[in-house]
């Protein structure tokens, strides 16, 4: 009897313990998104979340994500195919759009209508995009000079608000039909937001305001020298003023974002962190209220688990694998890929040959970040590899076509066609140059092709490798050692490219992109 006791004590103290590991497992974890997912703005109709992010130079522009939980994601729409056809859109007399497009962008939801605002250094306007169906579209749009830096859009006793600027934020009115700015209706809203700061190296800017309460609440991210990426937070009872300041967060260089509620009143701030050549990649922060203030993290300090349930990966929901078959009504391209700046839609097709993407030489580049028609998709961390299968019968002389990682630092592994005779080439651009590492010859027609990144610790290396049946892998050239640059302002991408140095109208078709959490270099 003693030892049957003694048993069921084990097998109770068993189950207790097995059931707090599992409801620890089934806890969502930060980040809750290891890819470039940045300067996110965050909205709650019903019980659905949606959530826009910046894209830059990438086509199509102001991702709109869904989420039934603040924690796993999907895309389901863009707010513009294009910004508009200039020389640097359009990757044209050697100009480009890199670390410009449209920046931060500020969602909302009025009156049955859904709201994207942002801005664009190339063009020089700003930007309202409108639509009744945010996950269907279709969007209108409406522009006006100038660009108004990092605007939240805000509406409030019938009048439509933008709050802009970086240090001096500004407040000014939009016309009800959204043509413009309401003429003399510019203010300064705070002389000096950095102010609750000190020896300030990055002025507040990524402004979100929000009402609770019938209280304004300004998100606002600064950088002291020395110091981390910090969340600031300016509180007022009306939205003209007086507003009162503070820190409301330092940990880790979390910052920039706002704050979201869920239907049962839980309270979360949403933020995201610089994390090397990956991008800057969300984390979500419990929030509660005190004294009327939001008061950010467990104690101030930014928590590893979150009372949320688990992810289930961003696979599929921001990147995907693609075999490039395409039933009857299906888009063209899933919304896992953009193309890098404008694309030249008559040299792409996923319909010439079925169940292939075929990329088309139009003209003659030089330089692959220069190039037009790379297709690309987010990499991730903590590590993740894209592989791909590329017919190369009708390549042309000069081409060369493969998988690529992008950013300033590029890293290329493909096919070049030389002097009549073809190669497994692996370029490395961590010179911002092309150098060839490595060529191997090749004699047939089908080529496999694998990109590895590694994120951990931010290791931020990445190796390159060819087979010749798709099973077997041989290391080919150098490893490249990424890096975020400000002047791309992007975390790394895979690419599928394919450009012409001396004969254009050459084509390759790729027979699938397929991508892993796993990565064979150690």
């Amino acid at each position: 009897m003693k030892r049957k006791i003694i048993l069921g004590f084990i097998a109770l103290v068993s189950s207790l313990i097995f059931a707090n590991l599992s409801a620890q497992v089934k806890k969502a974890h930060n980040p809750i998104i290891y890819a470039d997912v940045p300067d996110m703005s965050m909205i709650r109709v019903g019980d659905t979340y949606y959530m826009s992010s910046t894209t830059m130079h990438m086509n199509p522009g102001v991702p709109i994500m869904k989420s039934k939980d603040l924690i796993n994601w999907e895309i389901v729409n863009y707010a513009y195919n294009t910004l508009g056809e200039t020389d640097e859109l359009n990757l044209n007399n050697g100009k480009n759009n890199y670390g410009k497009g449209s920046w931060a962008s500020s969602l909302r939801f009025h009156k049955g209508l859904f709201y994207v605002s942002t801005f664009s250094q190339t063009t020089n306007r700003t930007y309202i995009f409108t639509t009744k169906d945010i996950e269907k579209g279709p969007w209108v749009e409406h522009s006006f000079k100038p660009s108004y830096h990092d605007n939240s859009l805000f509406f409030d006793d019938g009048r439509i608000y933008l709050i802009t600027g970086a240090g001096k934020l500004n407040i000014l009115e939009v016309k009800e039909d959204l043509s413009g700015v309401k003429e003399g209706t510019e203010k300064v809203l705070i002389e000096n937001a950095s102010a609750p700061a000190e020896n300030i190296m990055l002025p507040a800017e990524g402004s979100q305001l929000f009402k609770h309460d019938g209280k304004y609440y300004l998100f606002n991210i600064c950088w002291p020298r020395g110091g981390m990426r910090t969340v600031l937070i300016h509180r007022a009872d009306k939205i003209t003023g007086p507003w009162g300041g503070k820190i409301a967060f330092q940990d880790q260089g979390v910052a920039q974002g706002g704050m979201i509620d869920t239907p049962d009143g839980k309270w979360f701030v949403y933020l995201f962190q610089d994390h090397g050549s990956v991008g800057r990649i969300p984390f979500i922060v419990p929030m509660k209220w005190e004294d009327n203030w939001p008061v950010i993290g467990n104690n101030g300090n930014l928590p590893e688990s979150i009372d949320l349930p688990a992810s289930k990966g961003i696979i599929p929901g921001i990147v995907a694998s693609d075999e490039f078959n395409r039933k009857k009504g299906e888009p063209a391209l899933p919304l896992v890929w953009q193309w890098n700046h404008n694309p030249d839609n008559k040299l792409w097709s996923v319909t010439q040959r079925k169940g292939y993407l075929r990329l088309t030489t139009g003209r003659i580049d030089t330089m692959y970040v220069q190039a037009r028609n790379t297709l690309t998709q987010r990499t991730f961390g903590p590590v993740s590899s894209g592989i791909t299968s590329i017919d190369v019968t009708n390549m042309k002389e000069g081409d060369f076509a493969g998988l690529s990682l992008l950013q300033r630092k590029f890293g290329q592994v493909g096919v070049k066609f030389v002097d009549g005779v073809k190669s497994i080439v692996m370029v490395n651009g961590e010179d911002r140059r092309p150098v060839e590492a490595q060529s191997v010859p090749l004699i047939q027609k089908t080529i496999y092709l694998k990109a590895e990144c590694d994120f951990r610790n931010k290791n931020d290396i990445a190796f390159f490798f060819y087979s010749l049946d798709g099973k077997s892998w041989t290391p080919i050239g150098s490893q490249l050692k990424m890096e975020y640059s400000l002047s791309h302002f992007m975390g790394y991408r895979f690419g599928l490219f394919n450009y012409s140095t001396k004969i254009p109208g050459g084509f390759v078709d790729f027979d699938y992109f397929r991508i892993e959490d796993k990565i064979t270099k150690n």
